[in-house]
Parts: structure tokens; sequence; C-alpha cells
């Protein structure tokens, strides 16, 4: 697998990492994370292996749903800095090498945009037919309501005109008409804007609700925002959030061989499974996913994570599947939200347990995909249940002991307290801590970007011999890759069979020091350690790492 080649598709085997400009570090020291603060700690993604920064909303905002609610597509909040701090962003990352996207919210505005309050001024302003007006509200499907504990309908009556908008979240984020070729048009000018500014592409949020409900053609639409973005840049990627089941979600990747709409896809029905097999322990669930999902178009890929920035949402699991995610981590009810996910961060989910922290990370860079990281993962932040709703989770990234994002004692933005303060979490500790899940991390980061297998390749649930292990290999190009898992907390036995691996005499592992022996029959038999984890590569005889690395990608 030639390097020139994957570099072409940097997307396929990339390391993402979300972050909010607004938690991340205050460069100014007014208390809010802003630009300055982000580029001064951007040699910590680069020591971390991040090869592209994903930042959540940036633009000027009324800040009524953290920056989703948005007033101006062509600037940056205030806040968090002016156009010359992102430029400068912009050409830091760029000099470590590192690409960066950012969240496209495009299927609506905040109210206070100078577009709705155009449209809303009259039924007959030139705008009115950017929002979707009726006279009377249409009928509602209560499982439709996005934020049940909020909003009991979809339209809101603007007592100026007498008409209703219609909204697919809160009632102060109008739905723009995304059906009317004006829209579009302007949406297309956005997204030129920031790719002149140096923008490798874009996380497109809730893709499904883009026209859901109000007529249109969203894949027409999404086609041509492609083609758009692949004129002005042909690397540029669109990385869609897209919770539907496998048939519907992979109309979304595009009808052409190479897929002509959304560049990648998050894989929601294999975190929920990863959710419930590591309450349960037992990891079928989330193998029977890995055996149904479609293989995407030759130059898409699917982006793995096991956490984001919204609640863990487990609606695609039955009810009895979801309480038993909710029993096993998050059992009060202040934890839980909207009756279909938990607000909390993955380490207390875990109780703080290394062991199965480390396996959770193992198995999101072992999976076929491109792992996407929420800012703090690798260090184990943990979350603040005070918080509202969401927020609990978009805490202020813990850079030393004394916290360390700023110097300001009165920030507003609600920190982990005790067991997951920054006396116990964070950065600066971590670093020299060879024992720390910020070491683990980055050494799964390098060791994924070494197996291309794990991104390019086919690959194949194996049976491990122990209903507690999940095996897979991945192979491309004449190299593979074996990753094993075990979900429980007692040793497994393994037993696997590996077939086709003519010439391959040893296991490399490539986590540890230490190989095995592949006898001519391909049976590996070896005990893992409760939650242990093992990557292998198969080794030809007397090959070096690095050509037995350029033999496989």
């Amino acid at each position: 697998m030639r390097l020139t080649y994957t570099a072409d598709l940097w997307w396929k085997n990339a390391v993402v990492y979300c972050l909010d400009v607004e938690t991340y570090k205050d460069g100014n020291g007014d208390g809010i994370g802003d630009f300055r603060g982000l580029t001064q700690q951007i040699d910590h993604l680069d020591r971390l292996g991040v090869t592209c920064i994903w930042l959540m909303p940036f633009f000027p905002s009324p800040s009524r749903d953290d920056g989703y609610d948005i007033s101006d597509f062509y600037s940056v909040d205030p806040r968090l800095g002016t156009l010359g701090d992102f430029v400068e962003f912009m050409r830091t990352a760029r000099d470590r090498g590192m690409r960066v996207i950012a969240d496209l919210v495009v299927n609506h505005t905040s109210d206070e945009h100078p577009w709705f309050k155009e449209a809303r001024s009259s039924r007959d302003s030139p705008k009115r037919d950017w929002y979707v007006w009726q006279d009377e509200p249409g009928p509602v499907d209560p499982k439709a309501i996005v934020f049940p504990d909020k909003e009991d309908s979809l339209w809101e009556l603007d007592k100026k005109t007498g008409q209703y908008y219609y909204h697919s979240f809160y009632k102060f984020q109008p739905d723009l008409n995304t059906a009317n070729p004006q829209v579009r048009d302007e949406i297309a000018r956005i997204l030129g804007f920031w790719m002149e500014l140096g923008l490798s592409g874009f996380r497109v949020d809730a893709v499904p609700f883009l026209i859901e409900g109000i007529g249109g053609d969203p894949h027409e639409f999404l086609a041509d925002l492609r083609a758009f973005m692949n004129r002005r840049d042909g690397s540029s990627i669109l990385l869609g959030e897209v919770n539907l089941p496998y048939p519907d979600l992979m109309r979304f990747f595009g009808d052409a061989g190479n897929g002509d709409e959304v560049t990648m896809c998050f894989d929601f029905i294999a975190m929920q499974r990863f959710h419930l097999s590591m309450a349960r322990q037992n990891p079928e669930a989330l193998a029977e996913a890995l055996r149904d999902r479609p293989e995407p178009p030759d130059d898409s890929q699917w982006a793995m994570f096991v956490r984001n920035h919204d609640e863990l949402t487990l609606d695609k699991l039955t009810e009895a599947q979801k309480h038993e995610v909710f029993d096993a981590f998050g059992p009060d009810k202040n934890m839980q939200l909207y009756d279909r996910g938990l607000r909390r961060r993955l380490p207390p989910m875990l109780g703080g347990d290394m062991r199965r922290l480390k396996l959770a990370y193992s198995v999101l860079f072992s999976l076929p995909g491109t792992p996407v990281l929420f800012y703090g993962e690798e260090i184990g932040l943990g979350e603040n249940l005070k918080a509202e709703g969401r927020m609990a989770v978009r805490v202020p990234m813990q850079w030393s002991a004394k916290g360390g994002f700023s110097p300001d004692p009165k920030t507003t933005v609600p920190s982990p307290t005790g067991k997951y303060g920054p006396r116990n979490v964070n950065v600066e500790d971590q670093r020299r801590d060879p024992d720390s899940l910020l070491r683990w991390v980055m050494l799964l980061v390098e060791r994924y970007r070494e197996s291309p297998e794990l991104a390019w390749g086919a690959y194949e649930i194996l049976d491990a011999g122990d209903v507690a292990v999940l095996a897979h290999r991945a192979d491309a190009e004449g190299g593979t890759v074996v990753a094993v898992h075990n979900f429980a907390d007692r040793e497994a036995k393994v037993d696997l069979v590996l077939e086709k691996l003519d010439g391959c005499e040893k296991l490399v592992d490539l986590l540890v020091d230490g190989t095995l022996d592949l006898p001519a029959d391909g049976r590996v038999k070896f005990t893992l350690e409760p939650y242990g984890t093992r990557w292998f590569r198969a080794s030809i005889p007397d090959a070096a790492p690095e050509e037995t690395s350029a033999k496989s990608g």
C-alpha cells in the first residue's frame, strides 16, 4: 500500500480530535477559551498524534445552545477571538501538519440571525422563503421532538406575521429552507469562505434533519455541496452525523461508485453496541453490528467513536438493552437525558477503572474506520453533573494540577471535581507518567498510524474460543493485523485459527514487547488478563519491522 496513495485519501486513517474552543484554553485571561489559547496548546495535539482537528461552532451566537444557534456564519465569536486569531491558529496547525474541519450547522440559524429577522419582518420579505412557514402548525409526532424536556412542538407562532415557523430543535433555532436554491447558494458561499481560510472540510450537523419533513431532496443537496467542495479542493471532506439504521444511513454516502455525498459517516450503531457489550462484559453485540455493517464506497470511511459532545445516545438499542446500559453506567436519573442517553464521560461511567479505559480505547483504534476523540478523552477527563443537560460533558480541559484552563478563578465553565478534578487528572502529570492513560493513547495512535490494514483492509470477526473475547483481523495487500480484546473481569483463554498466512511464522505484538509462534496449522493459544488487549502483526521470517510494515502498507 503506497504512502502516496493513502495520503491522497487522508481521512481513511486520520486521527480526528474534536474540541470546543470555548472550553479548551483561555489565552487572554478572561475566563473563556479562545483561539489564542488553543494555538498555544497545539503542540499537545501534535505530540498526541492528531492529524485532524474538528472545531465545534466558533461563530457569533447568542449561545442559547452552546454556539449551535448561529447569528453570523462569516465571522468568529468575539469572545473567542478575531478572524486574525483564527488565521494564526490555522497557520500553526498547518505548520504541524494537521488539517482542520469545523461544524457546518446549516439546518437552522439563531432567531437573532439577520436572515430570520428580515424573514419575520413581513410575509412579503425577500428572505421569507429562506425559512419554513405555515398558517397552521403541522401534525407532530412526539417522538420527533429532539428536546422533549424543553419543547412540545416543532412549530412556533410568529405573532407579528401570524404564521408558524418550523424548528427541528429549539424554538429559537428556526430551520432554514434548504430546498430554496438561494439558501443552497448561500450555504455554498459559506463553505467556500472558510475553505479559503484553510479548512479541509466540515462535520455536517444532524444530516437527516436537513430537509426532513419540509420537502426537497437532501441527497441532491449533499451531492451539490460535495461537488462544489471538490471543485475548490479535491481533498476536502464532509463528515456526517447520520444516526440511522445501516440501510438508511448508506444512502447518505451517495450512489456513485466512490461516494458523491458525505465522505465519512459516524457509526452510531457500533458505538451503542460497544457500550452494551461493555455493560454485559460480552462483545457479541458489537461483533454482530460489525458483521452486519455494509462496506462504504471505496473512497469513503466510517468514523468510529466511543464518546462525543452530545448525550451518549442509546436510541438504536431496544428498551431492555438501553436499561442494561443505564443500570451499568448511569443508574441515577440525573445521569440520564431525554430517556435515550447518558450525559456522562467514559471514565466515571467505568468507575475510573484504568484497565477498562485502556480496553475501550484499544477497541476504538483497532476497529475498521477512522477514530474520533472528544477532547480530554486522552487524559480521562470527567464530567460535572451539576451543569445542565449536555453541558455536563463540555467541561474545561485540565492542563495542570491547578487546572490550567484559565488564570481567571471566576470562570463560569463548571469543572469536574473530586476524583476527576485537575489535581488528579491533568496533561502535565500524565505526560511524565509512563503508565498514564495519555501515554497509552499516544501508543495506540502511533501503532494505528503504523498499521494501515486497520483502516484500509478487509476485516473479519474471528472465533476466539471464549465468549468474553472480541477478535478480528484486518488484511490489506499481503499484510495482516489481528486485534484481541477481553471484555470480562476474568482471565480469558484465547484459541484462534489464523488461515491464509502462508510464509508467516510469528505474530509480533504491537503494544508490548514479545512474539507468539504461528504454527503451520495457524492455531494460536494464549491467555488474556482481565480486560486485556493484544494487537499482533503477522510476520515473515527474518523481516525487519520496517520491511514488514512496508509489505503491508
